[in-house]
């Protein structure tokens, strides 16, 4: 599944809304330009911008900050709002943006939809804004009696490959996504179904996974921290598609091809101290990646536990990493309570050398 992360742009800065109230926009980045760069750094391949100011005139508005960010990373850049006709669009396209995303358009002017398909194929994504199932439009201030059903099938059978499925009441609400109908919308059509809205862990990433949907667009999820860019992206290719179903199989193997254990250093995200050493294996890393918190594998119980389970001192996962050659873990934490089991907040607390002191002493 491809994670998109999303910026949102408002009278030049980077916003994001609640429930696409635009009274609710809230700044969350100083510079567009720089906070693409830094998904960039973090692993990203993909993005996803909405122009809120050009959705609300009908017409593109902040196209040069689009072009920068085009220009100044290798991200392969999706862009919305205002895009109403073929000069439009194919100023983006011409541009250097890599696929165009059709909203009121793609209900308002079907004849200029197919132009743009026709022309452009794959490179263009028709974007499903819905509110208890039927579709907004003009930037979300007005909902049609369209349900986003009977929308989609249209979108089909004019030859549209990609679609953006957003449900309204969920955006920014970080309450996870609507499963119910990207799920269906996934089994009734043969286009790739792009998830947004409401996506805030990395659990509602293998939740999406398991539905086999095509990629999520994730915005407040990473300005607010409760969700990491690079572990998203490590947890999104942990899972590939079995050619012979819908299903998904994780692929964990890679991570246990010289053992059936791995390591796994664990670490507080806020202050960056080691708390302990422990070991998984499949089942204890499935179950880490699933709960989003930490379950390991005892080497002297011969079992895997959930830490916390006993004594209510638990870990929420924040990120997770691999090393280079996949043989060992970085796992950093929100720690509640202490992590050792002797009371101490880290299992690190026996000093051997420290010659530090030794250092600062000379």
């Amino acid at each position: 599944m491809h994670i998109i992360p999303a910026i949102d742009l408002k009278d030049g800065a980077c916003v994001r809304l609640i429930q696409g109230e635009y009274n609710s926009a809230t700044k969350v980045a100083d510079d567009p330009v720089e906070q693409a760069i830094e998904f960039e750094r973090a692993g990203a391949t993909l993005m996803h911008i909405v122009d809120l100011d050009g959705a609300l005139l009908g017409k593109p508005v902040n196209y040069e900050i689009v072009f920068e960010i085009v220009k100044r990373t290798a991200l392969q850049v999706q862009v919305g709002g205002g895009i109403r006709n073929m000069r439009d669009a194919e100023y983006y396209l011409n541009g250097g943006v890599s696929k165009v995303v059709i909203g009121s358009a793609a209900i308002d002017d079907k004849e200029f939809l197919k132009e743009l398909v026709d022309r452009y194929g794959t490179r263009v994504i028709v974007s499903i804004d819905a509110k208890n199932g039927r579709v907004a439009e003009e930037g979300w201030r007005s909902i049609s009696t369209i349900d986003c059903f009977s929308m989609a099938a249209e979108m089909e059978k004019l030859g549209v490959k990609n679609i953006i499925f957003t449900d309204i009441s969920k955006n920014g609400t970080m309450d996870g996504p609507n499963l119910d109908i990207l799920d269906k919308l996934n089994y009734m059509y043969s286009m790739n179904i792009i998830a947004s809205g409401g996506i805030s862990s990395l659990k509602d990433i293998i939740n999406l996974s398991n539905l086999n949907i095509y990629g999520a667009v994730c915005g407040k999820a990473f300005y607010s921290g409760t969700m990491d860019l690079r572990s998203a992206l490590t947890v999104a290719g942990l899972v590939e598609e079995n050619a012979n179903s819908r299903k998904k199989v994780p692929t964990l193997e890679k991570y246990f091809m010289k053992s059936g254990l791995i390591p796994v250093l664990v670490q507080d995200i806020e202050t960056g101290e080691v708390l302990m050493l422990g070991h998984m294996n499949r089942e204890a890393l499935k179950l880490t990646l699933e709960t989003g918190r930490t379950w390991f594998y005892s080497r002297s119980r011969h079992e895997i536990w959930n830490m916390g389970a006993q004594d209510g001192n638990y870990q929420n996962v924040k990120t997770i990493i691999a090393d280079y050659d996949n043989e060992a873990l970085l796992i950093r934490v929100e720690q509640i309570g202490n992590a050792c089991v002797n009371g101490s907040h880290s299992c690190f607390f026996r000093v051997l050398q420290d010659r530090t002191q030794q250092e600062e002493t000379i």
